[in-house]
């Protein structure tokens, strides 16, 4: 029987539980163990996650045939993975609730670095991860969020036109004919839409300015009734408070009955740095946001209330009012950072700086999710892989973070250890590695392991399903 010795026992029974509601949406039996395996492995200390090494440590008596079932079960078996993130969001949304629950869905870009040029998306794009254009894959993101746990809810990779428009390269890596090239804010739109009918919690849409700066982006989440706070760029063009386009000219009597909005030499809008660098001193006040590692997050803020401007001459209708946030730390020589919300008029100052600046949660949890859980270590090429990859990442990021709502980051999965590596092992592409090498790691390192570690039991105990308690089969 499961132990209520105390919370270990109580995390792993948990952990089993989650992996059984993971099974029951990847389809047939046969891929209930890899997935298994693979969510393990994930889950345990290790440098790197990708496929082989993590056969090795939860099955280091089987390493070969351990390999092959879960790079068949990444890279080909056709399970959903939209099935697989909901089950991980509903283990996260289960803890969020204690914490102020869902406060925000933050959109995202990630980056992963690639030295060739044959896997799915590769390209030469901007890496966020590296500062600069490089040779890498970038996918999308929606997270869940609020200031103590967050998770991934949405992840699809970015395919960029050079792929999208080459056939040979797309048949090559699997790319489904239904996928074609669509921008970044636009992936990030089907997403916003995706989640909505999955009647997921609303919340604002918090963006960067890579997102933010597409005014057909904020204009549709305006259209769909969805408040956002929206990083810009300072020569974004806003009209000042009390102010707005020109009405359509008189109709003369002759010709189409004029119904564009007007500016002209006189009467035009402000770049938002214009507008920030003319408003009097009393504007400004120092907030904090949140307390970080060396102490208080704080900066110099103010807000007005404004309307988009960018082409605002080809609309019928004038935009409404929206907030305009905009941080100038003490000591710069001019504003940094500019945000446009629609939040209620009624929003505190706090309240906007607070969400703009929750970023930084989707930016801590990206950092794990490559560190720890190996989101950028798959060295597969094809669509699938990649997509099954991030999502297992994803699953199992989602019960860590579950579990943090309860316990330190310290304990949530001490649970589990990894076996022994088998004596030499080395992956595949390390230096030294060879096929007689790795035919040694099945053939002998079985004998030279004692006591089976938790993560090789944790492959067989899920296994027995039963309506009453879960018994432990420890042969």
């Amino acid at each position: 029987m499961v132990s209520a010795k105390g919370d270990g026992d109580e995390r792993e029974a948990r952990f089993r539980e989650y992996v059984v509601r993971l099974d029951e949406v990847v389809g047939h039996l046969d891929r209930h163990e890899p997935l298994r395996a693979y969510v393990t492995g994930l889950c345990l200390d290790g440098k790197r996650k990708s496929i082989e090494p993590m056969a090795a440590r939860v099955d280091p008596r089987n390493v070969s045939a351990r390999h092959q079932s879960m790079h068949h079960f990444i890279t080909r078996a056709p399970w959903d993975d939209g099935a697989v993130l909901r089950v991980a969001r509903q283990e996260v949304l289960g803890r969020m609730g204690r914490h102020g629950g869902i406060q925000a869905w933050v959109l995202d870009d990630t980056g992963i670095p690639k030295k060739g040029t044959h896997s799915v998306g590769v390209s030469r794009q901007y890496c966020g991860v590296l500062g600069k254009e490089e040779n890498c894959q970038v996918a999308v993101s929606v997270s869940l969020t609020n200031e103590a746990v967050s998770v991934p809810a949405t992840y699809r990779l970015y395919l960029p036109e050079s792929w999208a428009g080459d056939r040979e390269k797309r048949e090559e890596v699997g790319v489904p004919d239904e996928v074609k090239f669509q921008k970044k804010w636009k992936i990030a739109l089907d997403q916003i839409d995706w989640l909505r009918d999955e009647g997921v919690q609303e919340a604002p849409v918090v963006a960067d300015a890579g997102y933010g700066n597409a005014t057909e982006f904020r204009d549709e989440l305006t259209a769909r009734e969805i408040v956002y706070v929206m990083g810009i760029q300072d020569r974004t063009t806003v009209w000042p408070p009390m102010s707005g386009p020109l009405p359509p000219a008189r109709y003369g009597g002759m010709g189409r009955v004029p119904t564009r909005l007007r500016r002209d030499e006189k009467h035009r809008p402000l770049e938002a740095s214009a507008l920030a660098k003319g408003l009097p001193d009393e504007s400004w006040r120092k907030l904090k946001w949140r307390e970080g590692t060396r102490g208080a997050m704080s900066s110099r803020f103010a807000v007005v209330r404004v309307r988009a401007a960018h082409r605002d001459y080809n609309r019928r209708e004038v935009r409404p009012e929206e907030w305009l946030l905009i941080e100038w730390p003490q000591g710069e020589a001019s504003p940094t950072k500019y945000w446009l919300s629609t939040l209620p008029e009624d929003t505190s100052v706090e309240e906007l700086v607070r969400l703009a600046k929750i970023r930084w949660r989707i930016e801590q949890d990206y950092e794990e999710l490559k560190d720890e859980f190996g989101l950028d270590h798959f060295e597969g090429r094809n669509w699938t892989g990649f997509h099954h990859h991030a999502t297992m990442c994803i699953a199992a990021y989602a019960f860590s973070a579950a579990e943090r709502a309860r316990f330190s980051p310290s304990e949530a999965l001490a649970f589990l250890k990894a076996a022994p590596l088998p004596r030499g092992f080395k992956p595949r592409g390390s230096p030294a590695t060879s096929r007689a090498a790795r035919a040694l790691f099945d053939i002998h390192d079985a004998d030279r392991i004692g006591q089976e570690p938790a993560s090789v039991r944790e492959l067989r105990l899920v296994r027995e399903r039963t309506s009453g308690p879960v018994r432990f089969m420890t042969q």
